[in-house]
This record gives structure tokens, sequence and C-alpha cells, in this order.
């Protein structure tokens, strides 16, 4: 059982769930997977050399940039495409909502990955992907040539009945990707009346952070108890049970008096009337936030790559190379795994990525049993948190990543501790990918 004051400390080694096998000859690489990431240097490695565009700065595609310097050193060149000039964070975004946050505070650049790690980056959109040929192709017509290809465009949305406008989405905005709907949201609720509703929605597994819409409940709740005398929160889950950490999210929903509803799935939503269809019935708010299902973000499905239900990329654990498109990997949040789609899994995701690359260039196997950490804080209240972890090992005769001792570990209650280790355990996590 990993302990909660172990996160930070199994974050802090660059190499976490990473192995030396099969890199004998390369002690300096070796040397650079136990080096904290503030003390990184590229270092010059003989026979590692190749060319690796990857597409999406988020907390997959920097991690894995950065890491394919840090191991890979100055023979491996990296291309970073991303459309936006700074990252938002998702992660803590839910603080936005209750005022202890700004969407501001959440933003990271790339000024780091560029000058520390030599990193090219490009702002730009991908319209095409050439796997044969082993190019991209840029909206302005740029194209850039690759010998392995990293994907980790994050998530897309897929239409709610009712939704389609941009002025709907206006209205009843899902702030599930961080930014200007986190604080469009956050208006709102300050905004709500004494007495009113804020009605949200938990679409289908899988979706973006598990823990993530329970925690947004309670983190609204919490305020709306405090701000607004006899406001509630209704909470329609298409699932038929809380999707993670349990008993910390039913002692929440006690504590804060939350109606949470499962099986609640939407047929539309009325705009005009500010109004929830569900196959329980209507549901009348003052507030509406609708998490829809989701998918693999554009540039997956838009090249054919989402082999997996339509919405995401089946991968080979090992390497995460898709399993249908040689030179190709994807990671994070598009990816179909085990693991959860989750910022901290992410960052977990591309290190084995970037570990099996490098290897490859240096004409070695990938290491058979990587191992990854699931681990993710969850506040309940404005002062209180939970946490919930799970280290996941690679089984070979499912060639999946399976839960090590079968099962996560949560937190046996909230408390005050948490929420101090919590901010912590996030900036870890941040400089771990952009410092």
């Amino acid at each position: 059982m990993i302990k909660r004051r172990d996160f930070i400390k199994l974050l802090s080694s660059a190499g976490v769930g990473m192995t030396a096998a099969g890199w004998s000859g390369f002690a300096a690489a070796d040397k650079r997977r136990t080096t904290s990431a503030a003390a990184a240097v590229v270092p010059t490695i003989a026979g590692v050399k190749g060319r690796v565009v990857v597409i999406g700065g988020g907390m997959g595609g920097a991690t894995v940039a950065k890491y394919l310097r840090m191991w890979g050193g100055t023979g491996v060149d990296v291309t970073l495409v991303e459309r936006e000039p700074v990252y938002t964070s998702n992660i803590m975004s839910n603080l936005v909502l209750n005022g202890q946050r700004t969407v501001q505070s959440l933003q990271y650049g790339y000024g780091n990955l560029a000058n520390k790690y030599g990193i090219r980056m490009m702002q730009g959109n991908v319209v095409a992907i050439d796997p044969v040929g082993r190019k991209i192709t840029l909206a302005d017509g740029t194209l850039l040539a690759y010998d392995k290809l990293v994907l980790s465009p994050g998530i897309d949305f897929e239409t709610v009945p009712g939704l389609e406008t941009a002025e709907a989405q206006a209205k009843v905005p899902h702030a599930w990707k961080a930014g200007q709907q986190t604080t469009a949201l956050r208006n709102m609720i300050a905004a709500m009346p004494n007495n009113g509703a804020f009605v949200m929605s938990i679409p289908a597994a899988p979706y973006r952070c598990p823990p993530g819409p329970y925690e947004r409940a309670c983190v609204v709740a919490d305020w709306l108890r405090r701000n607004k005398p006899g406001a509630r929160v209704i909470v329609l889950d298409a699932n038929p049970k809380i999707m993670a950490e349990p008993n910390a999210f039913l002692e929440g929903f006690a504590l804060h008096g939350i109606q949470y509803y499962t099986n609640a799935v939407i047929d539309h939503v009325d705009t005009g009337s500010m109004s929830v269809y569900t196959n329980l019935g209507r549901v009348d708010a003052n507030v509406i936030n609708v998490i829809p299902p989701q998918r693999a973000g554009a540039v997956i499905t838009d090249n054919g790559l989402a082999d997996v239900g339509g919405r995401w990329t089946g991968v080979n654990v090992l390497t995460y190379e898709a399993n249908h498109i040689a030179g190709v990997h994807v990671i994070g949040d598009a990816s179909a795994t085990t693991q959860p789609k989750a910022g901290h899994i992410a960052n977990q995701e591309a290190k084995v990525c970037a570990d099996a690359m490098v290897r490859a260039f240096a004409g070695k196997n990938p290491d058979p049993s990587p191992v990854t950490n699931s681990s993710c804080y969850s506040p309940i209240t404005a002062d209180t948190a939970s946490w919930l972890t799970a280290v996941f090992g690679f089984d070979a005769a499912t060639g999946t990543m399976k839960v090590v001792g079968g099962a996560a570990t949560e937190a046996a209650s909230r408390s005050k501790d948490n929420y101090e280790e919590m901010l912590k355990w996030f900036n870890t996590l941040m400089s771990d990918s952009f410092a």
C-alpha cells in the first residue's frame, strides 16, 4: 500500500515506473533516470538518434517531449506541436468554481521545454498524418517528417441533444476543459439565488478524471451551503455507482446534502426552460452543468486512428504504439488502456513511451515489465481533501496494465492534512511535466 506522502516522493524521481533493464553501456542515460527534473541537463549519448514529433502539449505531450531529451540526449530531435500558447491544467480547475483559484493560476508555458531541453516548439493545427511517408501536415502547409510520432491530443466531446449550438453551450457550459468555460461556470454559480438548484450530469465511463465530477459536486455544494442558503446540488450520474473514491464522496454527499441519482441518462436539455430531461424524469435548474460523453481529440478520429469503439486508440502498453499503425504512439486520455484517463497517468504513460522510444533508437527492446502509478487528491470542502492511488504493473498474459494488489487505495477520511498535501502533489506533478 502506498501512503499519501509517498506520492510526492515517487514523482520527485524522474524515472518513476521505469527500470534500467537493457541499458548496459548507457550509464549516463541510466543516471538521468534517477535525477530530479530541476537538475536536468540534456546529455550526449552515443548510438541514440531519431526524430520525434509530438502532437499535443498537455500532461502527456509535454512530459514525453521533456523525457525524450533527458533520457535520449542530444541525438533525439524533438518537435512539439500545440495549438495553444500555454497549457491550462484541468487538475485543480474545480477550485476555480469556489473562488479559491483562477484559471490564470493553472496556466503553464513552454519556455522551459524549449530553453532547458532544446525542444522545438511549433504552434499550429495538424490537418493530416501520413503514417506511410512518416510526415504530418499543419494547417499552414508546413510538413514535418518523423521517425516516430506521438499523439497526445486529450479529449473532444460528443454532442448532447439541445446543446448543439454555441449559444446553448454558453448557457450550459461543461467546463471539462479548463479555460473560459470554467470562469463562466464560476460566475453562474456565484449569481445563483438562494434556494436555487445546481444540476450537473456525469457521462458513462470512460471519461476524463474518474473522481473529477464527484469532486466538483462537493466543491460547489460546499460553497453554496456557506453562501446561498437553501441552494441544492443535484447530480445525475449515467453510471451505476460512484466511479472513484466512493467512501470519500458518499461521506461528502451526505455532509453537503447532495441529491445523487445513478443510472440517470440524459435525453436532452432545454436551455429555454433550463431543464434537463432524463430517463428518470425532468429536472429544473438555475445552473446546469452537463459533462458530455467524450472521445479522443480530433486528430485521432479525423485520421482513422479511433479503433476502439470509434472513440479511442488501442495501444501496446509496452510502447504506446498504436496497435494498427507502426511508428505512431498514443498516450494520455486518447488511448484505450485499463488505466484511468487522468493527468497523473498521462505523465506516467509518457515516461513509459519515452523510455521505449529511446531504447528503440538504441536498437534495444522495450522494458518488458513497466510500472505506472495513478495518484490524485480530491477536495471535499474548501480546506479538506481525500486521495486515491493505484499502482499498475504489466500483465504478460493479457497484455494489459493491472492494478497491483487488485484494488486502488483510498484515504480513510478527508482531512486538512490531505488538502495541504494535495497542493504539494499538484506543484510537484506540474513541475515534473513543465519545469
